[in-house]
């Protein structure tokens, strides 16, 4: 059977091992042996820092991808739509719309009176020849 050997530590940081021993380990010797392998092995001391944590990665990549995002929108707005918009315009095909020909006014004023322009010019005309015989 292995020795033990007793070892003092201070009240709270005791408990705070003890708790985190019985989370995660059997025994607090397995718990104790698990870290010291843990620093030998990466070569790493306890008082230096391992580098941005699993947040604050997480928050800069949301803030990459936000900013991403919005260039994405702004190229939308400026570039993409307007350009997709005029493609569409020319290959859009409208029915022309049948324009009246151009006549003598004559001809347009008799359609819009109903009045034939015989009868018309035969009413006016008549007076005007007789008297010029």
């Amino acid at each position: 059977m292995d020795s033990f050997i007793g070892i003092r530590f201070k009240k709270e940081t005791a408990k705070r091992f003890q708790e985190f021993s019985r989370t995660h380990f059997k025994s607090h010797t397995e718990a104790l042996e698990t870290m010291l392998d843990f620093f030998f092995y990466n070569e790493i001391s306890p008082h230096e820092r391992l580098g941005p944590t699993g947040r604050t990665i997480e928050a800069s990549f949301k803030k990459r991808i936000n900013a991403v995002i919005a260039i994405m929108r702004d190229m939308e707005k400026t570039q993409t739509k307007p350009t997709a918009a005029m493609i569409a315009s020319l290959f859009q095909t409208e029915v022309p719309q049948k324009k009246p020909l151009i006549l003598e006014k004559k001809i347009l004023r008799e359609k819009k009176d109903g009045i034939p322009k015989q009868e018309r010019d035969g009413l006016g005309e008549k007076n005007f020849s007789d008297n010029n015989l």
